[in-house]
């Protein structure tokens, strides 16, 4: 193969591996970290200490006693005026149990299975998770500060929906793509930069540029997941807490940002030590020609006698 040819691979190939990268990186993560059932509740977990997490949850969690309440107002009529301003108070107060961190945790468990199911299932049925559980606590705690009417609160399988219906058919086609993508990506962003070094005719320098391209996409990756907090939190509805929303988004995507770092931490450092070994060599080889240029002095030759 012609030094040419040689080179233009090299390039094509390790532009390959730079842009793959990134992505691969991306399609690891949606797969493999947050597919992954006990490491979602493992990230989620200290979110239950989050003061905007929990002022969410309890307006949340209020929002459906009291709807409750309202769709039994015939039957329980002097409930809402009594209870109302005692079930927030109440909600918030309970989400600074330990009952509410292990209500958390389960209830994280169990809509994570249930949206793994869906998407790699066939039934386009809405998923949606029951805050009945929470409510029987509240109910049991409002009962306890002997809140007049407490025991009538009606405890009814108030479901909030985590996925619509009719958004399962492109999530699940979205989520096989992602399944495939982030095991192939990184693979194919391994095979391509060792081959675009291995058929370079200066390595030293193919080493550089693929790790010079390798912070660059974790630099770009950094900004992505920077935009998409942005535009996430912009599109959230004006009844969605965008503070909580933006610690659970901030708490999913932390891999992401160590990955992000990862890359452009070992890119830099690969290319300042590719540079540091090519400079130190360059030294040395000009040390050797300075000392084999140099002429070594002879030392004057003494008379004979047969001279003298």
């Amino acid at each position: 193969m012609s030094r040419p040819l040689r080179t233009s691979l090299s390039a094509v190939l390790i532009a390959l591996a730079c842009l793959l990268a990134p992505f691969g990186a991306l399609a690891a993560w949606a797969a493999y970290g947050l597919a992954d059932t006990g490491r979602y509740v493992t990230t989620m977990a200290p979110l239950a200490a989050d003061p905007d997490v929990r002022d969410a949850v309890a307006d949340t969690v209020g929002a459906g006693i009291m709807r409750e309440v309202d769709r039994r107002e015939t039957e329980v009529r002097p409930i809402r005026g009594t209870v109302a301003p005692f079930v927030h108070e109440a909600v918030r107060s309970f989400t600074r149990t330990q009952a509410f961190r292990t209500a958390w945790d389960e209830g994280n468990r169990a809509t994570h299975d249930a949206v793994l199911r869906a998407l790699r299932g066939e039934r386009d049925r809405a998923v949606t998770v029951d805050l009945a559980p929470v409510t029987a606590q509240v109910k049991r705690q409002l009962a306890h500060d002997h809140v007049p009417f407490a025991n009538r609160i009606p405890v009814q399988h108030t479901e909030v929906a985590v996925l619509a219906a009719q958004d399962l058919g492109r999530l699940r086609k979205g989520f096989h793509v992602l399944e495939i993508a982030g095991f192939w990506l990184p693979v194919a962003a391994c095979v391509f930069a060792v081959t675009g070094i291995a058929v370079a005719v200066h390595r030293r320098r193919a080493v550089t540029a693929t790790a010079l391209g390798t912070a660059f996409g974790g630099a770009l990756l950094g900004v992505a997941v920077a935009l998409g907090r942005r535009l996430t939190l912009g599109d959230l509805p004006d009844e969605v807490s965008r503070p909580a929303a933006g610690v659970v988004y901030d708490a999913l995507t932390s891999t992401l940002r160590t990955a992000a770092w990862l890359l452009l931490t070992l890119g830099l450092t690969v290319a300042a030590a590719t540079w540091l070994t090519r400079h130190l060599h360059a030294l040395r080889l000009a040390r050797r020609r300075r000392t084999s240029a140099t002429p070594t002095p002879t030392r004057p030759q003494e008379p004979t006698r047969d001279q003298v």
